[in-house]
């Protein structure tokens, strides 16, 4: 792995007065970070097991001044990068976790590249954005002799290992004024987010195995306790609210069909927009999974894998980070690119690609509808959070698809990563000239939050789940 290093001149400290000249120093390195984040691309490393990944962010964040603090938080892949000292403390949110199963060449029709997985979530240019922001902000600030500390959390397995709660849980931001993040997508947004609460549990029952056909009576069989529990929980679909989601995979169910299997395992996710409405339905999961090991004459235990809050909003970081977006724009494609969007719009059941949706920036919300989870929901609970999306994926494209693989490893997701890198430099800074921003924001935080909050982590005291990929 080549490491690259992101120099810093004289000259080019000496230019970063105005906002406009900070973008420039940004263009002249989307070079240096699209290698960054190709090079991550090309690991395709699952949560966890992101050493290399972590490490290339660590290198590029040292070689610029940071300093580091590796395996944070019991996590051997996550770490803290910073420079400065003293307040205001800006953090900025870095992933770079890949998917299982999702492996794909950057090309317009469905090509695997032979891996175990793939960006699907583009989370290779998630941290390689919020590098690059963490960086340029570093510079500004010592070209203008700015105070403060500008920290970067590099937050392993957001997919489904829930890595952020643990470095919450470990007080890792109780001293942050702001965090900033961003996502990737297929248009260029800054309202208001949501994400819905999680809980994610691993669920293993345990039987006798026999010879299926000559003795079937002396078997128990641990599959049939999956199966059980798969049927009481979809009947019991019809009972809880409407906007629960619960889904699950049977990831171990026997290995041959004439032996009654002593082992198997199923895989479940729980989420709404509201943590205790999870918690009562993932109880609920539970007694289901009792109730079939009970009724098969097996045994069943659980592994909490993940669980996480929903995202607390704050809309005055939101407007703000919508301005500077406005500020930044999107971007055009290229005729090369343009041949490859219709292509992979045609995957999608278009004729063409909207490509106004990756131009423009679409316009202000406060309220949003959440339809997934992440881990930023307990930072945000922990410190006032402000995120966006930028489009690095063809327009109209869903995320975990190979399509989204495909478009985040050419340079229509270079170019939307850095839309990203430059909106949360531009909002750093204005957060570094502006204190008062930061009270507002801090005010906001505390009447949303509630004065008798007390921060529960949805998976308990588990330690982090480092084998949960494997």
């Amino acid at each position: 792995m080549v490491l690259l290093t992101i120099s810093m001149s004289v000259v080019s400290l000496r230019a970063q007065k105005s906002k406009k000249e900070v973008l420039k120093i940004l263009d002249q390195k989307s070079e240096t970070y699209g290698d960054i984040s190709q090079q991550i691309f090309d690991l395709a490393e699952m949560g966890y097991q992101e050493h290399k990944s972590a490490a290339l962010l660590q290198e590029t964040l040292k070689d610029a001044g940071f300093s580091i603090k590796k395996g944070v938080a019991g996590i051997p892949t996550a770490f803290v990068a910073e420079y400065g000292s003293g307040n205001p403390v800006i953090g900025i949110l870095g992933e770079y976790d890949a998917l299982p199963g999702l492996s794909q060449q950057a090309v317009p029709e469905k090509k695997s590249a032979g891996a175990a997985a793939g960006h699907a979530c583009g989370h290779h240019l998630f941290g390689t954005a919020s590098t690059a922001a963490a960086i340029t902000t570093k510079e500004w600030m010592v070209a203008n002799n700015i105070k403060g500390t500008i920290r970067f959390y590099g937050t392993p397995a957001e997919e489904g290992g829930s890595g952020k709660v643990y470095m919450v849980r470990a007080g890792l931001f109780n001293d942050v004024d702001v965090a900033l993040h961003w996502h990737p997508s297929s248009v260029n947004s800054a309202s208001a987010g949501a994400a819905l609460a999680n809980k994610s549990a691993k669920f293993r029952f345990h039987g006798i195995s026999a010879h299926a056909a000559a003795a079937p009576e002396k078997g128990r069989s641990a599959l049939d306790g999956v199966e059980a529990m798969n049927m009481m929980v979809n009947m019991m679909r019809e009972h809880i609210p409407s906007d629960v989601r619960i889904h699950y995979v049977i990831t171990n169910g026997g290995k041959a069909p004439n032996v009654v299997p002593d082992f198997a395992e199923v895989y479940y996710y729980a989420r709404h927009g509201n943590r205790d409405v999870v918690i009562d339905i993932f109880d609920r999961i539970v007694k289901a999974a009792e109730g079939a090991a009970l009724g098969t004459g097996t045994t069943v235990d659980y592994e909490m894998i993940g669980g996480t809050h929903e995202l607390l909003p704050n809309l005055t970081l939101q407007k703000l980070m919508h301005d500077n977006l406005t500020e930044v724009g999107g971007f055009d494609y290229t005729e090369e690119e343009k041949e490859f969007a219709d292509k992979i719009a045609k995957t999608l059941g278009k004729e063409k690609a909207d490509l106004s949706l990756a131009k423009n920036v679409l316009p202000y919300k406060t309220e949003a509808k959440a339809f997934a989870s992440t881990d930023v929901g307990d930072v945000s609970f922990a410190v006032p959070t402000v995120g966006m999306g930028s489009a690095t994926w063809v327009p109209g494209t869903p995320a975990h698809s190979w399509q989204a693989v495909a478009a985040g490893g050419t340079s229509i997701g270079k170019k939307g990563m850095m839309v990203a890198a430059k909106t949360m430099t531009l909002t750093a800074i204005d957060l570094f000239k502006d204190h008062k921003l930061i009270e507002k924001a801090k005010q906001e935080f505390e009447e949303r939050r509630g004065p008798n909050f007390k921060y529960i982590p949805l998976l308990g005291d588990r330690e982090p789940a480092l084998d949960y990929r494997k």
